[in-house]
Order: C-alpha cells, then structure tokens, then sequence
C-alpha cells in the first residue's frame, strides 16, 4: 500500500505546477493533502480513480485538508470532534477494516509565537484523539506537522532555537506523541540520514541551498512498524514551498 502526504500551499496553485503529472504518475493508494486553501467547489481536481474526501476552513483560502482514496472508507470524519479545534479544517480521519488514515495540518505557532499557548493545547487534544483511534484499531497519520522534531531535522539548527516550528514546547509535544505509542517512520527506517528536508522557506534561495526542515511526517501505530516496506521525501518536486512524502506498508 502506497500513500503520499503533501503540503500544496494552494491545492488552485498547486494544480498548475505539476500535481495532475504527479498524482498520474505516483499512482497511489491514498494522496494526502494540507493547505488546501480552497473550497470544493472552488477548482475542478482530477483525481481517476480516487474518492475525494475535502474538510475546508471556515474562513476561505486558509487552512484546509484532503484526502483521495482509492478505497471507500467504513467512515469519514472531520475534525477532532472539538468546537475549539474544528473550524480550520485541519483533520480529516478515514476508517478502513484495519487501520485509520488521518490527515493533519498542525497549527504554526506563528511568529514571535503568538499562537504557542494555542499550538500546546492542541498538541494535547490532537494525542488524545490519536491515542482513542489506537485504542481500536492501528493508526496511520500523516500531514505537516510544524516541527522539526530533533537537530538532524533542520539545516540550522542553532539559529532556530526558540524559533515557531523549533521551539522547546514544540519538541518535547512531538516526543509526547511517538512515546504515547507511535513511530515516525521515516527515521524508523533512516535514524542517520542527514539533509532531508521537505519545507524550504521561500527566502534566501533556502531550496536551492538545501537549507530546510522536515516537517512532513507519516507516523504509525508502534504496532505495525515490521509492516513498514519504505519511506521517502521526494525533494526534486516542486509546486510548493513543501515536498511530497511517501509510506509503503503491508496492511
């Protein structure tokens, strides 16, 4: 089983820098997305083969998930089932017979930290939601997740310190969640690796130097990490600030 999760910063954007080629050619199973920015009906999104399964923020071009599956799901959710939690469409959870698939676009903490207090009660509710999914059946979730977990995750990691995306709070939130029972899989399979990122800034020409984040993340249930058959950031794709990344596992 092949997913694929991307950050499009603007799926309408995204859509004419590559996606359709991208989609066609990656054929997956599920094709994960964050900031969407966009409602349904907003663009007309090619996906053969694919269920498309969208939760849109409430304030339009922000925000927003997607999920296209190759499969229909026992069921659909949106959100976490939290009214303080679920009007930027940050989550979307698909129930199959052996697994959840959830989509995630964590809230950035946002310059000068502004939204951190905001940021730390998510992070609570978020594991809590995840660690009821696990309580029934095994979990695979995906998204951006804002934070470079340790110094290996960012090219420059001592100017950052304290940074959004790298602050302590951020960090010790992400150890939280792997050591309520999950794994992230890529350094599962690749705890040595250096430079791979897959979100660049915008500025200083920070793609072309390779000097990024890894930000981008599939976690499973530690239960199901033999199944595990690889893991990748695909780099060399661009249309976003972001770049896709790829799960293969034996479910």
């Amino acid at each position: 089983m092949k997913l694929i999760s991307w950050n499009v910063n603007g799926l309408r954007a995204c859509l004419g820098k590559g996606f359709d080629d991208y989609f066609a050619a990656q054929d997956a199973d599920f094709f994960c997305l964050q900031e969407t920015k966009m409602q349904p009906d907003q663009a007309e999104v090619s996906t053969p083969g694919h269920i498309q399964y969208f939760n849109s923020a409430e304030k339009k071009g922000y925000s927003g998930t997607a999920i296209f599956a190759r499969q229909q799901p026992l069921s659909v959710s949106m959100g976490i089932g939290s009214d303080l939690h679920d009007h930027e469409g940050r989550v979307i959870t698909l129930e199959y017979e052996s697994f959840y698939l959830v989509t995630v676009y964590t809230p950035n903490s946002q310059r000068e930290l502004t939204r951190l207090m905001y940021r730390m009660c998510w992070e609570e509710d978020f594991r809590m939601y995840l660690k009821k999914l696990d309580a029934v059946k095994p979990v695979i979730v995906c998204g951006d997740m804002n934070v470079a977990h340790k110094e290996i995750d960012l090219k420059n990691p001592k100017t950052n310190q304290n940074n959004a995306g790298f602050t302590p709070q951020e960090r010790a939130a992400f150890s939280k969640l792997l050591d309520a029972g999950f794994v992230d899989t890529f350094r599962y399979l690749y705890p040595d690796v250096t430079g791979a990122y897959s979100w660049w800034s915008y500025m200083f020409n920070a793609r072309a130097k390779n000097a990024g984040w890894r930000i981008d993340y599939f976690l499973v249930s530690e239960r199901i990490k033999d199944r595990i058959r690889g893991a990748r950031i695909d780099a060399q794709i661009m249309g976003s600030d972001h770049c896709p990344v790829v799960l293969e596992i034996d479910l």
